[in-house]
């Protein structure tokens, strides 16, 4: 069973950045796809950012889109989410997913088998 450990959240202040790590365990590591996601209270789960195994390969939410990055280094079983020009409605918790074959991007939680237990980010006013 691969398993996901996040960490890096805390409280920051509009416009601040906040970067979350994603540690994974599992030798073939490397070729799965990963995955960032969030919820906020009384909300439904939603997709934040994406990465194949071939880092080339990133695909964001349109509500981040320029305001975050999603990284890997494969070397050190790792995912990063950078996170740049926080607001107050990026709050949530968020979780770091992961599925085998990953060579394809994938924006449903439903597509992934593997789940961290989530960070908490929350941006103040």
């Amino acid at each position: 069973q691969v398993q996901l450990v996040e960490s890096g959240g805390g409280l920051v202040q509009a416009g601040g950045s906040l970067r979350l790590s994603c540690a994974a365990s599992g030798r073939t590591f490397s070729t799965y796809a990963m995955a960032w996601f969030r919820q906020a209270p009384g909300k439904e789960r939603e997709f934040v950012a994406a990465i194949t195994w071939s880092p080339g390969r990133t695909y964001y939410a349109d509500s981040v889109k320029g305001r975050f990055t999603i990284s890997r280094d494969n070397a050190k079983n790792t995912v990063i989410l950078q996170m740049n020009g926080l607001k107050p409605e990026d709050t949530a918790v968020y979780y770091c997913a992961a599925r085998s074959g990953g060579i394809y991007i994938y924006t449903s939680s439903a597509q992934y088998a593997y789940w961290g237990q989530g960070t908490q980010v929350t941006v103040s006013s």
